[in-house]
């Protein structure tokens, strides 16, 4: 039977909120760095409560696009609000710990793995990838894919198959928590501070050393402004 005649979703409040500050900073022609009204104002013209402007504030600032700074204002974050919509971002708060959880528990035995296991030219392939990431955290970029071809030059460096098997079938999710990660203000400088000290400890053949770097560094990632956002405030 046909999908299409299911009930129509009912948009909340706020979401109707977002797509109005969305319009407005186009029409505006707003762009990164340029401030937002008040929320105040923004209550005021839009002609909803505070509370209101509050939620929606949330969600563009959950997905990165907007920076509050508390007594000081709302500034974008990017030249254009491209609002992902709130089921996609309750689906992905839904799944995001248990991609952790997984990652945890495999990525701290691969870093310990790849301490005891290295070879010289997988701790070359570990540099490379560090510097990588060290070019585009410098251009002010997020760093991501010096982030990516860390992770699996660690892999590689483990030589366990089996667990290489596991990274690749969650490939997906992860990249997905490594966006959610390095999209959080100032998050990029700290996760290369981060990288560099599994590195190190891989270098040192320190396995213990390695698993709690790796530990540490999986553990922040999982604190993202998504997973203290409660879609039903």
């Amino acid at each position: 039977m046909s999908d299409a005649l299911r009930p129509v979703a009912r948009l909340r409040l706020y979401e109707q909120v977002v797509a109005r500050i969305r319009e407005y900073a186009t029409d505006a022609g707003l762009g990164a760095g340029d401030r937002l009204p008040a929320e105040r104002e923004l209550a005021e013209r839009l002609g909803v409560s505070r509370a209101s402007i509050k939620q929606a504030v949330v969600v563009l600032e959950v997905q990165g696009l907007l920076d509050v700074r508390h007594g000081g204002g709302m500034y974008l974050r990017t030249d254009s609000l491209d609002v992902e919509p709130v089921t996609e971002l309750v689906e992905r708060r839904r799944r995001l710990p248990e991609v952790l959880e997984a990652r945890e528990a495999l990525e701290t035995k691969l870093a310990e793995l790849a301490a005891e296991r290295r070879t010289p030219d997988e701790l070359n392939e570990i540099d490379e990838a560090l510097a990588h990431m060290a070019a585009e955290v410098e251009n002010g970029d997020s760093g991501g894919e010096g982030d990516q071809m860390f992770h699996a030059a660690v892999t590689a460096a483990a030589h366990n198959p089996l667990m290489a098997e596991f990274m690749r079938s969650i490939a997906e999710q992860i990249a997905e928590s490594r966006h959610e990660s390095l999209r959080q203000s100032g998050r990029p400088a700290r996760s290369l501070a981060q990288h560099r000290r599994i590195a190190d400890a891989i270098r040192d053949g320190d396995g213990q050393a390695a698993a709690e770097a790796m530990r540490t560094h999986v553990r922040s990632v999982s604190k993202v402004r998504l997973l203290t956002w409660n879609p039903e405030d």
